[in-house]
Parts: structure tokens; C-alpha cells; sequence
């Protein structure tokens, strides 16, 4: 018996020792757990760093263990691995304690893995169950306990172990279920999540809330037995009641449309990686500027929406087909919010009231000021009669629409991204209001015209909606809003603010198209011989085409293309003076800010920093600037790029304050600082540049766009822009600091309606804009350059009038004679050049 015991010790050892000179070969190194890279999910921010978008599978907040409360520490410590300050990877008696746990209870509740053994299973190992794994994880957590401290192992295990919902450590974790951060949570709390690494799923709070009390409450008794709790907090946090609920990424900023830029550029860039990195993104876009954006553009779709009329409820669920209160509760839970409009199913109808149950079980009336702009919709151009009572507008069962409007009588202001559920709490100062998810669609976007940056861009009514981008992919005509260009090209030519061309009926044969074209402007009326002032800001066709034909389809096209218009897009043809190129409200914005910043090409960008997990930046974003002397030397002295919110007045003030630091050479050595710096090209001679501002700040005070005076500003310019048939309706304009651009239509190309023209369907959403981005900044202009001169000219002949005249900008070259100019026209050819001057 001596000798069979002797030998099975042998068999014993021998048989440890060759498993163990088998598997060690193949195990990893735990030295390279120190270059182990936490899966962490890609993060987005604005420009005052607040977070706009979050994607990946893993929800991560990395973590340092001297941030981890002690008490929770002791929490996982009594839950996951009591002997952990003792044992050398792995212990005995956790393993038989686990053992006699499965036999006594049918489950294991301490747990047979020590945490440095779970460590090593999250970083090295699979999760297959087996002997051969098992012995894998002792060996290997014995080596990690000889490489790192209990300190290093505890920190890598809070920032690795799966807790559910998509949580990995304990920071994310305790945002997921409470939305905090770890320190700033009870001890129950503490205890509920240490409960969760045993079973994330059975001892789930949200899902099995049961299960997981008994865990708490286990764990806490552990706590008290172990004396790392007292009895009054242990007594306390027993009667903790179970406050877990999941709580989804804190979205500070409402830019999904944003986020998928940055997101579509990073895969491009870093493929899969992107989502598990550990990137930060940081972005040009200003986050109170981006939410106006986003909340400006539903209100004008709504507006648009409300002028053509009620197009009926969504669906119709009457209660004599047996539907009740709570088929109709169930029906809202499976309806989603659509760019702030809540649904709601009408439940009783009165004669200037109705009753509404919304999504949120609550239930709201609805007066007549809310629902008597329901004419019916017939089509674009014809709406039905007015209703007399609530009932010829719905009926009990339908299922509609709700929007939050301010009460005209309270000043109380609805705060951008407002829980649309959470406004019926504070009537009267919102108005509910009847609505229709809008057919038509729209697309804004905003730039800094000195670098580029977009300041705010959105593509939709709402993303979730439809992802579509319309301000980057959707390609339409912008109308008139292409006549700058041509205009700034006569300009450059020779031709002045004051030449005259005929404003006459055309008929010609035209290569880009099939038939003979009769171009016409969009009143059907013909002024004659008149100024290009005049012509550009009451937007006529006929002046536009003439200008093209004079100048050459090629000519204008090539001086296009230095505003980042790709000639591909451009039609080889006159129609091309009416704006029929296939253009993004982006690229639009992109040509104005070269009229903005006085004729410099910048590029939009939007990503400006980019960094990895550990902070370090990867890539740093250096576009090219615009540079006057005021704003170059704004970039120098501060290290940061020119605002499009701060006023020109106070870069000036910072330009002459900080010129003392240099020698009297100033010029020279902030040139010399200026190499070092990526300088737009200059494409257009800055006189010329001014001379069209004053003609697009005619748009507003006299033109297409006098709606914009309500803004009270000097500094604003811009132009309308309306497609034929009124297809596409857009506003774009600026001024010295901000550059934006507003287009409205429908997705498959109809028309608006005969009234939806640009400085009707598109102005109001550009002003809404600038209303909240200029209030309180200074005006701010370009400055008139120093070779222009203002002479007084005869606004219907173009020839100087130093008496009765209006002042008009000239370059030295163009200053008009004072013999008179024939008007007489044929309409067949323009007044050129020879004939003016």
C-alpha cells in the first residue's frame, strides 16, 4: 500500500509536471499587459467640449485606482476574492469554498476565480470552459501576481470586467445604471454593482431587480461580517430601495448629423479601430450656434408646413373597433418623437377643443389657437376651407402630431432641446399645437469665413428619420444664388456696379439644351437698360444671362472654380447665369465665404483635434486662414483661430495692443510668423470683393430679402435663390465674421408652391439663425479698400451726377465718363464694355 501510494504520488507529479511543460509554452506574456489597449468607445465633442456623439459596442470610462472609493473596493473584495491581499494568484479554499457553494446551493455565490485569475481571463484568455483553461488562468495569475502589484491588478480589473448593458468597468458601469460617476454613488449602490461581475445578466438591477436585491443585501452582510461597514450604514443601506435604470451616453449637444461626419471620416481613416481606440474627436462646432441651427430649421419646415395645410392624422384607430385607453398607450410606446413633434391620440373632440393622450401617458387639451390654421391640404398651390369647429379637423382616434409653440402673451422662451414631454408641465407658456410631420426638407449650415470651420451644419428635420445629409450630399440648383459669382466676374472684367445692361426679352438657341430658350424673370416683367447694382439685387434673369454671354460660358465658369465649384458640376451652357449647377449647401457656403473674408479660398473642415485614449494627440488640424493683418495676428498672439463670434472691433484692439511686443519692423516679422502658418490664396482682387458686398447688402435693405432688415444690422449681406417651378428655395449670406446658408425643398424634386420663393421658404431660417448668433456682437464689415473711390452717378444712366446723384464704388479704371450712355438696346446682344465707358 506504502509503495501503490508512492507511486500514484508520482503518476500525480509527473503528470502536473508535463501539463505544465506543455501548456507553458503556449501561454502569453503578461509583461504585454502593460501595452494592452482598453477597448474605448469613439467620443465627439464641440468647441467648448461638450460631447455630441458616442459609438462603439463597449461603454468604457477609463479609470485610475486612486479615484475607486475604498469602500467600494472592499465591496468587490468580500463579493469576488476575500483572501485577494494574501493569495499569489489564486487560492485553495476559494476554489472548495466554490465547490461546497455549488453542492449546498446549486450555485456558486463567492466565486472560485480570484480577481487577479479574472483579470487574467478578460485580457488573455477565451471564454470556453474547460480543465486545460482553467489551468491556464492559475499559472498565468500566478505569473501576473510576480509582475504586478495588488494595486496594478485592481486597477486593471475595474477597468475591464463586463458589468451589462454594454458597461465595461466600474465608471461606466455606475453611469449606465445610476448616471454618475462612481464616487458620487451610495453604498447600496456600491454593493449592487459589485454584485454584477458574478452574473451580469441574472443579477442585472434593471432586468431582474429580485435577484439582484438578494445579491446587494448578501454582499452588504459580508461587509458588516468582515467590520469594513459599521451597523447604522450597513442598517442604511439595507433599506436602500433599488434606483437603477439605464441610462444611455450624455449627449450634451443634439448634432447626430455632426456625429456622422466625424464618424464617417474616422472608419475612412482608421477603419474598425475606430470604434474601440479610445478617440476623441474635437470639432469647429459651436455648441449654442449648432442647437439654434438644428431648432431654426424645424421651426421654419413647420411654418412652410402650416402654410399649405393639414394633410389628416398619421393613422386612425377609432374606439368602436374595440380600441381602448390602453391599446392606445401601447400604440404611442412603439411611436417615436420626430424633430421635437410628440405624438398623441385624440380622445374626445369639442367644438374649439380636443383632448389629447400623449406619449407619456398624460393627457392635454388643445385650444382652438392650436388647431384653427388646419385648412386642409389639397396640393402645393390650394388649400380647402377654413374650420369652423374642432371636429372638421379630426376626429377621436387619430393619431397626430403635437408641436410646443411660445405663448405670443408670456416671455417665457422654450430653452433649445427641451423634453417636448416635459412642456405640458409648464402651459401656459407654450402653446400645443395641431402638426404634420413636414414633407419638405432642408439643410443649414454655417461657416467661419477667415479658416473654414463649420460652425453649425444640420442635414434633416431629424436623423433618426432619415440620415440623409442634404448640407453635404444632396446636389441641387441654388438659383439665383449663384449670380454673385457671375456678377463678381463682370466685375473683374471691367465692368462696374453702375454699367448697364438691358433688361430685355432673349430668344436664342442655347448647346446645353434641346429647344429654343426663352428665359424669363421670375415676375415675367422687363425693366430695361439698368444697373448691375440694380439687376443683382432685384435678381434679374435676363441681366444674368447677358452678363454670361458677354463674358463667356468658359470665362465664368473657370473664375468659378476658384470658389471650390468643380466644373463637372457647372453647366457648359447660359443657363448657368440662372444658377442650374448641381451644388451642396456646404459647397454653397463654402464659394460665400470667399466673398465673406474679401476673396481669399479657405476649405471647410470640421475635425480640429484628434487624440487617442492616453490623450496623446494624433492629429491636429492646421487649415488654411484668410489672412488680413487683424485676424493673422489674432492667430499668433493667441494661439487660437480667428472667432466668428468675436467682433472685429476686438481683434483690432488685440492686433494694436500686442504690436509693441515686435520691433518697429512689425510688418516683416509678423510676415516671417505668418510662414509658419498654412495662408489662403487670394482668387479675387479685394475691391471688387467689396464693391459686390455693397450690391448683396442692396439684397436686404432694397432687393429680394428685405425681410432680413428686421435684424437691425448694417454689416449683413446675402441673396436669395428660387429654381424654377420653385423646386428649391435658398438664402445664403454673411458678414465679416459668419457666413450661412439656408436651402428648403423636397427630397424627389417638387415644387414648393407658387409663393415658396427664397426669401420666403428659405430667408426665415437664415434669420432666425443670425438673430441668435450676432445679438450682442458688434458690426462687423469689410473695410473699403484704399484704391476705391465713391462718386455720385445717375442710378438710371450710370453717368456721374456730382449734384442729384447716389453714391456708388469704383475702381479707378471704371469711373464713368460724364458723356451720356445709349440704353437703346436690341435685346438681342448686352451692352458691352465699349458701349458703357
Amino acid at each position: 500500500m506504502i509503495w501503490a501510494f508512492f507511486i500514484l504520488i508520482c503518476i500525480g507529479g509527473l503528470t502536473v509536471t508535463g501539463t505544465l511543460m506543455y501548456l507553458n509554452p503556449k501561454l502569453p506574456s503578461v509583461t504585454a499587459i502593460r501595452d494592452v489597449r482598453l477597448q474605448t468607445p469613439l467620443r465627439i465633442y464641440s468647441s467648448d467640449n461638450k460631447l455630441i456623439g458616442e459609438f462603439g459596442e463597449k461603454r468604457r470610462i477609463p479609470i485610475s485606482l486612486e479615484n475607486v472609493p475604498p469602500l467600494f473596493i472592499k465591496a468587490v473584495i468580500v463579493a469576488e476574492d476575500d483572501s485577494f491581499e494574501n493569495h499569489h494568484g489564486f487560492d485553495v479554499k476559494s476554489l472548495m469554498r466554490a465547490a461546497l457553494e455549488l453542492v449546498r446551493f446549486g450555485e456558486i455565490r463567492s466565486g472560485g476565480s480570484t480577481i487577479t485569475m479574472q483579470v487574467v481571463r478578460n485580457y488573455f484568455l477565451t471564454p470556453e470552459r474547460s480543465f486545460t483553461r482553467k489551468l491556464k488562468e492559475i499559472l498565468l495569475a500566478i505569473r501576473l501576481e510576480s509582475f504586478l502589484t495588488k494595486d496594478e491588478i485592481l486597477e486593471l480589473y475595474f477597468n475591464k470586467i463586463y458589468l451589462g448593458n454594454r458597461a465595461y468597468g466600474i465608471q461606466a458601469a455606475a453611469d449606465v445604471y445610476y448616471g454618475k460617476t462612481i464616487d458620487q454613488l451610495t453604498l447600496g449602490q456600491w454593493a449592487m454593482l459589485a454584485g454584477l461581475p458574478k452574473a451580469p445578466s441574472k443579477y442585472n438591477p434593471i432586468a431582474n431587480p429580485k435577484r439582484a436585491m438578494q445579491r446587494r443585501n448578501w454582499i452588504l452582510s459580508r461587509m458588516y461580517e468582515f467590520e469594513f461597514t459599521d451597523q447604522t450604514s450597513y442598517e442604511l443601506a439595507i433599506k436602500e430601495p433599488i434606483t437603477a435604470s439605464f441610462h444611455g451616453p450624455k449627449i450634451e449637444v443634439d448634432a447626430p448629423y455632426v456625429a456622422e461626419m466625424v464618424r464617417a471620416e474616422l472608419v475612412k481613416r482608421f477603419d474598425d479601430e475606430t470604434y474601440s481606440a479610445g478617440f476623441k474627436v474635437y470639432t469647429t462646432i459651436n455648441s449654442k450656434l449648432q442647437e439654434k441651427a438644428q431648432t431654426a430649421l424645424q421651426k421654419n419646415l413647420l411654418a412652410y408646413t402650416r402654410r399649405h395645410g393639414y394633410r389628416g392624422p398619421e393613422d386612425h384607430f377609432p374606439p368602436d373597433q374595440h380600441f381602448t385607453k390602453a391599446d392606445w398607450q401601447a400604440l404611442l410606446a412603439k411611436t417615436s418623437i420626430v424633430g421635437g413633434l410628440v405624438p398623441g391620440v385624440v380622445t374626445a373632440v369639442n367644438e374649439k377643443t380636443i383632448r389629447v393622450l400623449l406619449k407619456n401617458d398624460q393627457e392635454i387639451n388643445v385650444n382652438w389657437d392650436g388647431l384653427k390654421w388646419a385648412r386642409p391640404y389639397i396640393k402645393a398651390n390650394r388649400v380647402g376651407p377654413s374650420p369652423k369647429t374642432a371636429a372638421d379637423i379630426v376626429s377621436v382616434g387619430d393619431l397626430i402630431r403635437i408641436e410646443w409653440k411660445i405663448n405670443p402673451k408670456s416671455e417665457t422662451v422654450i430653452e433649445s432641446g427641451a423634453d417636448p414631454l416635459e412642456l405640458v408641465q409648464v402651459e401656459p407658456e407654450q402653446i400645443a399645437m395641431l402638426a404634420n410631420i413636414p414633407k419638405a426638407q432642408s439643410a443649414f449650415v454655417s461657416l467661419n469665413p477667415w479658416d473654414g470651420g463649420i460652425i453649425a451644419i444640420t442635414g434633416g428635420f431629424d436623423f433618426n428619420r432619415s440620415e440623409f445629409n442634404r448640407a453635404t450630399q444632396a446636389r441641387r440648383q441654388p438659383g439665383s444664388c449663384f449670380k454673385p459669382f457671375v456678377y463678381l466676374s463682370a466685375l473683374e472684367s471691367g465692368y462696374s456696379a453702375a454699367s448697364i445692361v438691358n433688361d430685355s426679352p432673349l430668344a436664342m438657341e442655347d448647346p446645353s439644351l434641346n429647344d429654343l430658350w426663352r428665359p424669363k424673370n421670375s415676375g415675367g416683367d422687363f425693366l430695361g437698360p439698368i444697373t448691375l447694382r440694380e439687376a443683382l439685387y432685384r435678381s434679374r434673369n435676363l441681366v444674368s444671362i447677358r452678363l454670361v454671354r458677354s463674358l463667356g460660358v468658359d470665362n465664368v465658369i473657370n473664375f468659378a472654380e476658384k470658389f471650390g465649384f468643380s466644373k463637372s458640376t457647372l453647366p457648359k451652357g447660359l443657363s448657368l447665369a440662372l444658377g442650374t449647377a448641381s451644388l451642396t449647401p456646404l459647397e454653397v457656403a463654402t464659394g460665400y465665404a470667399a466673398l465673406a473674408n474679401g476673396g481669399y479660398k479657405v476649405n471647410p473642415y470640421l475635425i480640429t483635434r484628434l487624440e487617442d485614449a492616453t490623450g496623446n494627440v494624433v492629429f491636429q488640424a492646421n487649415p488654411l486662414r484668410a489672412c488680413s493683418m487683424e485676424n493673422c495676428a489674432h492667430d499668433i498672439f493667441n494661439n487660437t483661430p480667428y472667432s466668428p463670434v468675436v467682433s472685429h472691433d476686438v481683434e483690432i484692439s488685440a492686433f494694436e495692443t500686442n504690436k509693441q511686443a515686435f520691433s518697429n519692423d512689425f510688418k516683416t516679422q509678423l510676415n516671417q510668423l505668418l510662414t509658419k502658418k498654412q495662408t489662403a490664396t487670394r482668387i479675387v482682387d479685394e475691391r471688387y470683393v467689396y464693391i459686390l458686398q455693397t450690391m448683396l447688402k442692396d439684397v436686404i435693405t432694397r432687393g429680394t430679402a428685405t425681410p432680413a432688415r428686421a435684424l437691425e444690422r448694417n454689416d449683413i449681406a446675402g441673396k436669395t435663390g428660387t429654381t424654377n417651378d420653385q423646386l428649391d428655395a435658398w438664402f445664403t449670406g454673411f458678414n465679416a465674421n459668419l457666413v450661412a446658408a439656408a436651402w428648403v425643398g423636397f427630397d424627389q424634386p417638387s415644387t414648393l408652391g407658387r409663393s415658396e420663393f427664397g426669401g420666403k421658404a428659405a430667408l426665415p431660417l437664415w434669420m432666425d439663425f443670425m438673430q441668435e448668433a450676432l445679438t450682442g456682437l458688434p458690426e462687423a464689415s469689410m473695410e473699403m479698400p484704399e484704391d476705391l473711390v465713391i462718386v455720385k452717378i445717375d442710378p438710371q444712366s450710370g453717368q456721374l451726377n456730382h449734384n442729384n446723384g447716389v453714391p456708388e464704388w469704383f475702381t479707378n479704371e471704371t469711373i464713368p465718363s460724364e458723356k451720356s450712355i445709349d440704353h437703346q438696346n436690341n435685346g438681342d446682344n448686352p451692352v458691352n464694355i465699349e458701349q458703357i465707358f
